[in-house]
């Protein structure tokens, strides 16, 4: 019998990540069964105790249940620790279980098999809610020159910098607090969801920078829209899918699975609509 894995949401329908994992699996010959399971809203750990119950030896986790998932484990990552949120849970031999969270490692990988240019750079992050919190200790550790956040509601983005601020340069406000130009811009709101983009200055790029956002689609969100029209280079969130979901592979099977292909595949079925 394979080994049971599959991603927790709600909803869940629309998920890409039985088809990725299932394509690590015949990637790297891995015997498993990964699937989407939409938990019930007010009981996550009952699903996922039913899951187990049946075989199930990990999970990814979705929205809303990231921070059910963090009370959950009985040990954290240090990801999963500063992010106080989990979306990989792993099922330790001796029952316990085990957190981590990969968007950070998957947005930094993304980012670096690009090849845009982290140490020394001037980064700004749009947002303070939990994509952003996941993201910050591994931006961090390439060691930007400085990293601000910058949110609607400044006060957040301000405390959320403090809770970093033992990792590297950093400093939070609201959105008019990004007054200077920047060499990477990564919106991690969710208004592009809405067709809305925040309150940015038009001068925010310096020359040759990286406009990066969280979400993706067929079509760019307005926020790369409007950041390819100021000259920045666009890049949307499907390859930080694919590289949070190979970290936990990894996580789970102790082997490494090669996301190129699966980047190239997912992108042409995007364009092809």
């Amino acid at each position: 019998m394979n080994d049971r894995y599959c991603v927790f949401g709600n909803p869940v329908g629309h998920s890409k990540s039985p088809a990725i994992h299932n394509t690590f699996a015949e990637q790297t010959g891995e015997s498993l069964e990964y699937t989407a399971i939409e938990a019930p809203l007010e009981d996550f750990v009952g699903a996922w105790r039913a899951f187990v119950a049946e075989g199930g030896r990990g999970a990814s986790v979705t929205v809303p249940f990231k921070e059910d998932a963090y009370r959950l484990c009985d040990s954290l990552s240090e990801q999963a620790q500063r992010a106080g949120a989990v979306n990989t849970l792993t099922l330790k031999a001796d029952g316990s279980v085990e957190g981590h969270n990969t968007d950070g490692i998957g947005l930094v990988a993304d980012l670096e098999r690009q090849q845009v240019r982290l140490e020394g750079a001037r980064i700004l992050v749009l947002g303070a809610g939990g994509a952003v919190r996941g993201a910050l200790e591994t931006l961090l550790s390439r060691r930007p020159a400085s990293l601000r956040l910058a949110n609607r509601t400044a006060a957040k983005a301000e405390a959320l910098a403090r809770d970093f601020a033992d990792l590297g340069p950093i400093q939070g406000g609201g959105y008019d607090a990004a007054d200077e130009r920047y060499d990477l811009v990564i919106n991690g709101t969710s208004a592009s969801l809405a067709g809305d983009l925040p309150p940015l200055p038009e001068d925010l790029f310096n020359e040759g920078a990286v406009a990066y956002d969280m979400m993706y689609g067929a079509e760019p969100t307005v926020f790369l829209a409007w950041s390819a029209e100021r000259g920045a280079s666009t890049s949307d969130g499907l390859g930080m899918l694919v590289e949070q979901a190979a970290a936990a592979f990894e996580h789970w099977r102790g082997v490494t699975p090669d996301t190129g292909p699966l980047h190239r595949k997912l992108r042409a079925e995007l364009d092809a609509g």
